[in-house]
This record gives structure tokens, C-alpha cells and sequence, in this order.
């Protein structure tokens, strides 16, 4: 990608699944990247994995104070900072009716919180700098709905809404998208999923299965790239059709 080399990334959420993966890509490119996490064992592990990264930080990014020391470090870390990956997520699969006000905290917090200490904090630094892109990860959940996931729907609703306000208010100085993945075989969707569920999902998707990390961790290369430079203020879905088809509820492959 154009314009890529030698820039400063934060990838949030970034030792594993997609955020691994955007990690990955970045390095791939010829970048300093920072990732945050607050897991000890997915930290310990990208750590040995990727060791090529500039810092491997602690930090929930629902917590302002530990954001602000994150974001401060990596700064520190890299000398600047050029692209935010807006990554970290969590999700519970339950009913609504049993959604309890601590998890909902929790679920919001770290979705959509998060995004916003994260992009606050890294944005003041990039319009004192005079540039920079934020890239969020929403989901094809957050302008469609699913059953179960009432806390995750909304949170990527509000992501969804925050990254088009975000383009307008920060525009021309720094450049705000979202990434809106649909079915991502990622670690978390494993641990929600058995392979029946699994091979179910994948019967509605006219491409016939879930997409790989490394497919959103390019469209995230393209989007903080030079090459999408008129890019701003729009949610990039890439989902296999699934949302094409209105969730796609009578395609099979069978």
C-alpha cells in the first residue's frame, strides 16, 4: 500500500484475532507498531510471536487513565503516532433478558468506551501534528441486529455513529473509518460457536464460509494507506454477501 512505510500504528485489542492479524499486516508493510492489550497470556504469546513489534502495552481501554497512559507510551514509544486501529472488543453471548446491568457495562465499555478514549486521546496528538487516520472496528451487527448479542449490537451501533461524527469534526486534519466485519473466524467466535453452529453460519453466507483475519487486516492496510486518501466518515463492510441478502436466511450451498 501506498504511503505506509515508516508510519507509527497503534493496533488496539492487538494480540490476537483480527487485531493479530492487523498487527501482522502492518509490520508487513514496513511499519513501527505499538499493540495494547489487556490480556497477560495473549500479550506473552504475540510478544514471542511478533517480536518485531515496537511494544507489546497493558491497558483496558475502558479505563481513561490507563488509555492515556497507553496512548502516551506508544507516543513515546514510536515518536509519534500515524494510524489508530480502534480493535479491542468483547462479547457475551446471552439472552436480552438475562443481560445483567454489569455485563452490559462491560460490553460497552470495552466496545464502544474504548473507541472513544482511544480515538480522543490519539486524535489531540494527531491534530497538533497536523495528520493521521483512526480506523474502527464496527460490525455488520451493528446496523442489522442478532439475536443473543443486544449489548455487542449496540455497542458497534454506537461505533458505527461515532466514526461518522468523529470524520466530520476532525476533517481535513485526521481521516475516521470503520471496518464492519461480518463472520470472522477469530478465537472469540471459536470459543461462542460450536462447528454445527459454525457450518450453519456459513451455509448463509454466499461465499460459503467466514472470512480469514488477514482479509480485514488488508481492508484496514487499504484504508490508513495513501491509497484511500479521499477515504472518510463511511463504514467499509466486508461480509462475504451475508448482509447483501438480507442476512442471507434462505441461501444454502446444499
Amino acid at each position: 500500500m501506498r504511503g505506509l512505510k515508516g508510519k507509527n500504528v497503534l493496533v488496539t485489542g492487538g494480540a490476537s484475532g483480527i487485531g493479530r492479524a492487523t498487527a501482522t499486516r502492518f509490520l508487513e508493510e514496513g511499519c513501527a507498531v505499538c499493540v495494547l492489550d489487556r490480556s497477560a497470556e495473549a500479550r506473552e504469546r504475540v510478544t514471542t510471536e511478533l517480536p518485531a513489534l515496537t511494544a507489546v502495552i497493558d491497558a483496558d481501554v475502558s479505563n481513561l487513565e490507563q488509555v492515556r497512559a497507553a496512548v502516551g507510551e506508544a507516543i513515546e514509544r514510536m515518536g509519534s503516532l500515524d494510524v489508530v486501529i480502534n480493535n479491542a472488543g468483547i462479547s457475551i453471548r446471552h439472552d436480552f433478558l438475562d443481560i445483567t446491568s454489569k455485563e452490559w457495562d462491560e460490553v460497552l465499555g470495552v466496545n464502544l468506551k474504548g473507541v472513544f478514549l482511544v480515538a480522543q486521546a490519539a486524535a489531540r496528538h494527531m491534530v497538533d501534528r497536523g495528520s493521521g487516520v483512526i480506523l474502527n472496528t464496527a460490525s455488520t451487527s451493528g446496523s442489522t441486529g442478532y439475536p443473543h448479542y443486544a449489548d455487542y449490537n449496540a455497542s458497534k451501533g454506537g461505533v458505527i455513529a461515532l466514526t461518522r461524527s468523529l470524520a466530520l469534526e476532525l476533517a481535513p486534519v485526521v481521516r475516521v473509518n470503520a471496518v464492519s466485519p461480518g463472520y470472522v473466524l477469530t478465537p472469540m467466535q471459536r470459543a461462542e460457536y460450536s462447528d454445527a453452529m459454525l457450518d450453519a453460519v456459513n451455509r448463509k453466507i454466499p461465499l460459503g464460509r467466514h472470512a480469514r483475519p488477514e482479509e480485514i487486516a488488508a481492508l484496514f492496510a487499504f484504508l490508513a494507506s495513501e491509497d484511500a486518501g479521499f477515504a472518510t466518515g463511511h463504514v467499509y463492510v466486508m461480509d462475504g454477501a451475508e448482509t447483501t441478502g438480507g442476512l442471507c436466511s434462505q441461501w444454502t450451498h446444499e
